[in-house]
C-alpha cells in the first residue's frame, strides 16, 4: 500500500473525528491501529448499515465518510447491509423497544441504500455484502455457542437498559441478540478494523472484539465516531425531530439548512461531515480563534457539503442563490418582528403572519416549494421554527422571526 502519509498522518487521520468517552480506550485503539497500519497491507475494514429507513440524511453518512478515507489509503471496505439485523433493529441507541420490520420492508429500503453511500464511497472499490449470506445459515446450537461467551449483567449495564430497568420498562430477551448478531459479522468479514458511532461502544467493543478472539481471530480495531447533531447543534441528527439534512435535499436546501446550524456545531461538522483533513481543520480551528466572521467559516462548511453530494457547480450556484437572498439586498431593510411561541410550527407561524390565508393554504405553499427559513426550503409543515430566523413566503413577504424573552 502506497500513500504519501508518514505513519502518524494516517493515524491521526483515521482517528479524526473519534469519541470513545474513555481516554485509554482511545490511546489503545489509537496504538493498535498503528501496528495494523505498520505491517503494510490492505487491511479488512467495514461498516454495517441497516437498511431500516430508504432516506439517508448527513448523520448516516458519518461512518460512511470514515470508510472513504480507508479507501484513499488503499484499505479494503467492505459495505454492510444489514439486511437480516434490520428484522430486528438495534436497541443501542433507544431508550424502548424497537418496532420489528418485515422481509418486504428491509428489502424495499435496502433497494437504494448503496446506491446513496456511492455519493460518498468509491463506487469500484466498494465491496457489498449482506450480512443474511451467513446469519440466516445460523443453527439454534451455533447461537447458544456464541451467547455462552457473554453475560447478562453486561448487557444490563449498557446505558440505555440500565435507563429502561430504572424505570420499570420491559427489555425483551430478543433485544440481546443484535450484538451477537454484529459480533458475528466481525468473525465473518476476519475484520481488522470496524467503524460505527459511539453508540455502536458495547456491539464493537465488547461484543464483537470478543467474540473475534473467541473464534481464534485477531481482535478488530473499533474505530468509534461521534454523532453528528442536527442543525440545532445539540441531538442527534433525526429525521423525526426535523433536525436531519437529506442527502438527497436540492442543492439550495442542502446549502440553506448547513447554514442555520450553531456556531458551535462548526467544528463537529468539519470533522464528521467534509473532506478536510486534520492539518485544514487546525486552520478552521486557528481562523475562528483569530476572530473570523463565523459565517464565512459555516459558507465554506456550506460549500463543501453541497460539493460532496451534488458537485462544484451546484455549490457555486447554492452559494450565489444564498448571498443573493441575504447579502446582497434580497432581504428589505424592513419588515415585520414575529416572537414564536414554544412548540408553534411553520404553518402556525404563517396563520398568525397572515402569510397563508388557512393551515391548508401554508401547508400548500410548502408543498409548492415557496416557504424559506433562511434561504432554507421549508419541506416539512410540522418543522418548528429555531429562532431568530428570517422567514419567507413568497418572493415578497419576510418576517424576522424572534425568540420569546
Amino acid at each position: 500500500m502506497s500513500t504519501s502519509l508518514s505513519l502518524d498522518e494516517q493515524v491521526a487521520f483515521l482517528m479524526q473525528g473519534t469519541a470513545y468517552g474513555d481516554d485509554v480506550l482511545a490511546r489503545n485503539m489509537a496504538k493498535e491501529l498503528r501496528e495494523r497500519l505498520k505491517e503494510g497491507r490492505p487491511l479488512r475494514v467495514y461498516c454495517g448499515f441497516d437498511p431500516r429507513t430508504s432516506d439517508l440524511h448527513l448523520g448516516h453518512t458519518i461512518p460512511m465518510r470514515k470508510l472513504r478515507q480507508f479507501q484513499e489509503l488503499g484499505h479494503e471496505v467492505t459495505f454492510l447491509i444489514g439486511d437480516y439485523t434490520s428484522l430486528l433493529g438495534d436497541p443501542s441507541d433507544k431508550d424502548r423497544l424497537r418496532p420489528m420490520l418485515t422481509p418486504e420492508q428491509v428489502a424495499e429500503n435496502a433497494r437504494t441504500y448503496a446506491e446513496q453511500a456511492f455519493k460518498i464511497l468509491d463506487r469500484e472499490k466498494t465491496r457489498i455484502r449482506y450480512n443474511s449470506e451467513w446469519l440466516s445459515q445460523l443453527s439454534f446450537l451455533e447461537l447458544i455457542k456464541i451467547a455462552q461467551n457473554f453475560t447478562v449483567q453486561q448487557f444490563m449495564t449498557r446505558d440505555n437498559f440500565a435507563k429502561r430497568m430504572e424505570k420499570g420498562e420491559p427489555i425483551y430477551l430478543h433485544e440481546t441478540f443484535y450484538a451477537l448478531m454484529q459480533a458475528y459479522d466481525a468473525v465473518m468479514l476476519q475484520a481488522d478494523v470496524q467503524v460505527g458511532g459511539s453508540d455502536q461502544l458495547f456491539n464493537i467493543i465488547t461484543a464483537g472484539r470478543k467474540l473475534q478472539e473467541v473464534m481464534g481471530q485477531r481482535p478488530q480495531v473499533g474505530i468509534i465516531l461521534g454523532i453528528l447533531p442536527g442543525t440545532d447543534g445539540v441531538v442527534k441528527m433525526s429525521k423525526s425531530l426535523g433536525n436531519h439534512i437529506p442527502i438527497l435535499a436540492p442543492p439550495e436546501d442542502m446549502y440553506g439548512k448547513v447554514m442555520s446550524i450553531p456556531d458551535s456545531a462548526l467544528i463537529p461538522y468539519f470533522e464528521l461531515a467534509t473532506r478536510y483533513t486534520p492539518p485544514m481543520i487546525a486552520e478552521v480551528k486557528r481562523q475562528l480563534a483569530a476572530g473570523v466572521n463565523p459565517r464565512d467559516v459555516k459558507m465554506a462548511l456550506a460549500r463543501e457539503i453541497v460539493d460532496i453530494f451534488h458537485g462544484p457547480e451546484a455549490a457555486a450556484r447554492a452559494e450565489a442563490h444564498f448571498r443573493e437572498v441575504f447579502q446582497k439586498g434580497g432581504l428589505p431593510d424592513e419588515m415585520p418582528e414575529f416572537t414564536v411561541s414554544e412548540g408553534m410550527n411553520i404553518v402556525e407561524v404563517m396563520v398568525a403572519l397572515k402569510f397563508a390565508a388557512s393551515k391548508g393554504d401554508a401547508r400548500r405553499l410548502i408543498a409548492g416549494r415557496g416557504v424559506y427559513l433562511d434561504g432554507r426550503a421549508v419541506t416539512d409543515a410540522n418543522e418548528v421554527p429555531r429562532p431568530p430566523q428570517v422567514l419567507q413566503v413568497g418572493k415578497r413577504r419576510f418576517a424576522r422571526l424572534l425568540k420569546p424573552d
